[in-house]
């Protein structure tokens, strides 16, 4: 909330990503920026890797948006993050609108 406070919308994502990072050293909050997750399929990995924008605290898959809205598209993309790499938390974060836009994606069983 605070970087979309400070900066609005209309910047491209490499500038919230990059305020976040920001954000998340002065709050001390754990993450990973651009981590490679392995896909698992059956009782295999995958070559192809995922690359979210944050994981945070090793568990929670966080993506950035700039767009008009949060789609059903970025809900899968997020959805399939949490699916491949056996996370069960993830965060859409869309820095596109007038007031920050955000969805909790939750992996049920």
């Amino acid at each position: 909330m605070e970087v979309h406070k400070e900066l609005g919308s209309g910047f491209l994502e490499s500038v919230y990503q990059e305020a976040l990072h920001y954000e998340f050293e002065q709050n001390a909050i754990l993450y990973k920026e651009f981590p490679t997750l392995e896909i698992f399929y059956k009782n295999i990995v995958f070559s192809k890797k995922y690359i979210p924008d944050f994981v945070c605290f090793d568990k929670i898959i966080v993506e950035l948006k700039v767009a008009k809205s949060i789609s059903d598209e970025h809900y899968a993309q997020v959805l399939n993050y949490l699916k491949a790499t056996k996370l069960k938390l993830g965060l859409i974060l869309n820095f596109g609108c007038s007031s920050l836009e955000f969805k909790r994606v939750i992996l049920s069983k």
